[in-house]
């Protein structure tokens, strides 16, 4: 408990120093948002200079990130004006207005990233890109993924690299989850995006991705000790392996380096190579961000749910005597409805993306509400999937919800304004659909080879990145008997 406190106690001093000099940085440019503030929606100022970044900064570090947001709901109503980062800035907890600013997107709003998070990401980085490219590099990722490259490019891999990753524990092993996770999902994306299969590089490149992560949301400071140092320089050894790959593969044509997205990349595309590294750091990133902690959040719910745990069980004992030994296939996936509520559920209160950044392009008039060009504009997804006017008794994890006709419209993830795990418009994410496949094998291998009993007491924080403070320490028992090709 001693190291938890300190590592909050030093997350909480840094972020202060960084909203501090984020206020100072920006109290000119807030200076010109241009017309009267008094159409804005209601809300109070916070505290002088740094306003209520300190109250959003503890609520998002804690396991229920829209505190703050639903006590100010409470006060104003589902859209409220605060100050965040010395900017005004409009938060919104209504799905409609949710959906019409990620509809938006491009044309009234546009994405505002912190500089550590651009710096990592990358300017040619499809998170942060902006108009036309933004939009030609979102459609060549949609493009890569789309349903029958998900069939007929990825099972396959996702088969070997969930065997490779789960069939070798020993009985009685503790591991930390969290850290079995990352792995998984890293070997996965690196497989799929690089054709990179070797454990040596998996592991390292778990590492660099950490790091990398735990630096998006840093104080810019580019020296020794400080998390955004940590994370530049594990970006530019992300980016040389890339760059390397790339360069075998353009001498190569014909090897089998580089196969997967980045060999269709290269194939199809004609992109610069400092575009395809940041094109690939973002999937990278995107793409190990979801699955891994998706992949977490769902063990560690089902293990404080016995019965859902049970059901899930039942569902892939089934699934696998009637795969006979063979390897899962694309009908096999869709049939598992419950899989299907249980990764729902766990999106819906364990989601990544808990809130989105943006900016007014111009002013905005919304309802009776004005938004000046320039105001910082939150959609907080995760307010409203844990609104109990949306979700009966939202903070339980309760898979069986989705199979309530009433939620039919809920259940549409790529476009319920009360459901968007995804987010929405022209930045939806174009990896959800092979996200969740990789999550429901994952669910599939893992239960069907192992128990396990939880050995520490643990809880989730979402600052500088979701995860579980203490990694989610299990002991697993083997099952035995279980055929290994499944």
């Amino acid at each position: 408990m001693g190291d938890e406190n300190f590592i909050m106690w030093t997350y909480a001093i840094t972020t202060l120093f960084f909203i501090i000099s984020l206020a100072i940085v920006l109290q000119n440019r807030t200076k010109r948002i241009g017309k009267s503030t008094s159409k804005l929606p209601p809300g109070g100022t916070g505290w002088p200079l740094i306003g209520d970044s300190l109250a959003w900064y503890f609520a998002v570090s804690s396991s229920h990130p829209p505190s703050f947001v639903q006590d100010q709901v409470k006060r104003f109503g589902r859209i409220f004006s605060c100050r965040l980062f010395g900017k005004q800035a409009v938060v919104s907890a209504d799905p409609t207005f949710n959906r019409f600013i990620m509809q938006n997107e491009g044309k009234l709003f546009q994405s505002c990233y912190p500089k550590s998070f651009r710096d990592l990401v990358g300017k040619s980085g499809l998170i942060t890109l902006q108009g036309e490219q933004q939009k030609k590099l979102h459609g060549i990722a949609v493009n890569m993924m789309r349903l029958e490259k998900l069939k007929f490019h990825f099972l396959n891999d996702i088969h070997t690299v969930m065997l490779q990753t789960l069939n070798n524990f020993q009985d009685n092993q503790v591991i930390l989850l969290q850290d079995v996770c990352r792995k998984v999902a890293i070997n996965l994306m690196v497989n799929q995006l690089l054709g990179v299969s070797s454990e040596s590089e998996v592991n390292e490149l778990a590492s660099l991705f950490s790091d990398f992560v735990d630096g998006c949301l840093s104080v810019p400071i580019k020296l020794p000790g400080f998390a955004y140092h940590t994370a530049m320089k594990a970006r530019e050894i992300i980016i040389s392996k890339i760059n390397r790959t790339i360069e075998i593969r353009r001498q190569r044509p014909g090897s089998e380096v580089g196969n997967g997205v980045l060999g269709r990349l290269l194939e199809e595309e004609n992109l610069p190579n400092d575009a395809i590294a940041d094109f690939i750091i973002n999937l990278l990133f995107a793409g190990n961000e979801t699955t891994a902690k998706t992949m977490l959040f769902a063990v560690y719910f089902l293990t404080h749910c016995p019965m859902a745990l049970k059901q899930l069980v039942a569902e892939h004992d089934s699934l696998r005597s009637n795969c006979n030994g063979h390897m899962i296939t694309w009908e096999d996936y869709k049939a598992m409805p419950f899989t299907q509520c249980v990764i729902n559920e766990t999106l819906r209160i364990g989601g990544i993306a808990i809130w989105l950044m943006r900016e007014a392009k111009e002013d905005v008039e919304y309802q009776d509400f004005f938004i000046p060009k320039g105001c910082f504009v939150v959609p907080f997804l995760s307010a409203v999937h844990l609104d109990e006017g949306f979700y009966k008794e939202a903070r339980d994890f309760n898979p069986w919800r989705w199979m309530d006709p009433e939620n039919q419209e809920k259940r549409n993830w790529r476009s319920s304004p009360f459901y968007a795990p995804f987010g929405g418009g022209a930045r939806f994410c174009p990896g959800a659909e092979l996200a969740r496949l990789q999550i429901a094998l994952f669910l599939h291998y893992f239960v069907t080879r192992y128990r396990w009993e939880q050995l520490k007491e643990d809880r989730m924080s979402f600052f500088p990145s979701a995860r579980l403070v203490n990694g989610f320490q299990i002991r697993l028992t083997r099952i035995p008997d279980v055929i290994s090709t499944n």
